[in-house]
């Protein structure tokens, strides 16, 4: 599956663009879509600490802006948001 992930904040540093185009396996959580942000930055950025930290402390919106778990199931090509926190501490 193809999932569009939103980039907000932070995050932006991560493409050109406003969005990642990310490909997973059907039926993957946000936890698995996680990794692979993680597996993109390895391979793009010389695995750069501070950008995976970035993704590891980032909450992910679905499609209709709701929060979603590390557990959510992503059954569809969709957008995805990513989140990265604000401000220190």
């Amino acid at each position: 599956m193809k999932i569009k992930l939103e980039l907000f904040g932070a995050s932006k540093d991560l493409a050109d663009k406003e969005f990642l185009e990310i490909n997973i396996e059907e039926k993957s959580s946000i936890k698995d879509l996680r990794n692979e942000i993680i597996k993109y930055i390895d391979n793009n950025f010389e695995g750069n600490e501070n950008f995976k930290k970035l993704i590891k402390s980032s909450a992910f919106c679905s499609e209709d802006d709701n929060i979603v778990s590390e557990s959510y199931k992503i059954t569809k090509n969709q957008k995805i948001g990513i989140i990265p926190p604000i401000g220190g501490g």
